[in-house]
């Protein structure tokens, strides 16, 4: 009589490249410093060598993981932008707001009350200055790119009845025209966050909403 089988040996796991994972450390050690000092100083004005100390790091890991302090910067604001555009899309999906039309939720969801806080500290993470360069001027429009399929897939869901194409193209429409008028608003209002500012963010919002009209109207 054969003997019982005894455990099946498992095949070894992939070893673990610990080099792998002490480069990936140092990077987020990076990243997570350069956050905390452009949200203490409401922009990029550091240096190399104080990113490297706050992240405890050399100088030469810094540039061992960027080519310059610019591209830090931008892939930290890249982070940025995606939790505040998180931020700003989850009101669209509230559940306990009853759904309007289309248009109305969409006015609803980017009235000044709820976006002049998330657009002034976008404003801030990048820079705080009225004439934006060009990579501001990008990472603006990939915020505004990503509110944007958040928004989409939100207003579909709270609208399963309406064609769903009509639905995207109402909602880039819409988003479209906040992008075009935001450094007008920024210009006008300094991007302060103000009863006076949220009123006219509102007045923008109707001017939009003035050239658009519901699906199947």
């Amino acid at each position: 009589m054969a003997a019982p089988a005894g455990p099946v040996d498992q095949p070894p796991g992939p070893p673990v490249d610990r080099r792998a994972a002490l480069k990936a450390k140092s990077r987020k050690a990076i990243l997570d410093a350069a956050a905390d000092l452009m949200r203490e100083r409401q922009g990029t004005g550091f240096s190399v060598d104080e990113l490297a100390a706050a992240a405890d790091v050399s100088r030469r890991t810094v540039f061992n993981h960027f080519a310059t302090l610019a591209d830090v910067a931008t892939e930290v604001a890249g982070q940025m932008l995606v939790e505040v555009v998180d931020r700003m899309s989850a009101r669209a999906a509230n559940d306990e707001r009853e759904p309007d039309t289309v248009l109305a939720d969409l006015v609803a969801t980017s009235s000044g009350d709820h976006l002049v806080p998330v657009v002034v500290e976008l404003f801030e993470i990048l820079g705080g200055e009225p004439q934006p360069g060009e990579r501001e001027a990008l990472l603006m429009q990939r915020a505004f790119n990503l509110f944007t399929e958040r928004m989409t897939a939100a207003m579909t869901g709270r609208h399963p009845d309406v064609d769903a194409l009509a639905v995207r193209l109402l909602v880039a429409a819409f988003c479209g025209g906040l992008l075009g008028f935001v450094h007008l608003w920024i210009e006008e209002t300094g991007a302060a966050d103000t009863p006076g500012s949220r009123r006219a963010w509102d007045r923008f919002v109707g001017r939009v909403t003035a050239v658009l009209r519901e699906p199947g109207t």
